[in-house]
């Protein structure tokens, strides 16, 4: 990413790919596990759905949006598709103004200027798209661009030294074939097994 990029329009196309594996959910799969071993995949449709909300909080500038668990509560069953749609609706317009790009937010990862804010949440809404689609059976590849900017960000933000330190929620980095696809690269580079 560059220092000047615009992370908006990429943001937009994560949350639209990451809704398709939501919508394909079914309430049988909820106690599955998925590749995060704290989720089952009801735990992570929440998880995710909470974490577009906090997204959002950040960007409208709430003050405790850190407090605050990033999980959506009191979801039902055939409800999911519709929370995730309406989190990610709020998300989409907290961040329109184009004057939060470069305005200081202060997210889990220190405080960063907005633009790294939204690049933080496309790893996440990847990473865990990806974890919801392999739970499931889903594809597991979608959008190989998304990937890759995520991946490449990812190589910049989490050096394998860090991994296995306090307060850095991602494994070590999964050896996989210089080849391997997109979202398996990057999947591998945040510490899953793909």
């Amino acid at each position: 990413m560059t220092e000047n990029m615009d992370p908006r329009p990429l943001y937009r196309r994560a949350v639209a790919q990451t809704e398709t594996i939501v919508a394909a959910v079914t309430p049988d799969q909820f106690g599955l596990p998925t590749p995060c071993p704290e989720y089952d995949v009801r735990a992570l449709l929440a998880h995710v759905t909470g974490g577009l909300t906090r997204t959002a909080l950040v960007g409208e500038g709430d003050p405790d949006a850190l407090a605050r668990p990033a999980v959506a509560e009191g979801v039902p069953d055939e409800g999911w598709p519709d929370a995730y749609r309406t989190a990610t609706g709020r998300a989409i317009a907290a961040w329109a103004d184009d004057a939060k790009l470069d305005t200081l937010f202060e997210v889990p990862w220190g405080k960063v200027p907005g633009r790294f804010v939204i690049a933080g949440y496309i790893q996440e809404i990847l990473a865990h798209g990806w974890d919801l689609a392999k739970a499931t059976g889903q594809p597991t590849e979608g959008d190989p661009e998304l990937a890759l900017w995520s991946l490449a960000t990812a190589k910049r933000i989490l050096p394998p030294d860090i991994r296995g330190t306090e307060g850095v929620p991602f494994g070590h980095v999964v050896d996989v074939a210089p080849d391997a696809t997109p979202y398996t690269q990057l999947a591998a580079w945040l510490g899953r097994q793909p």
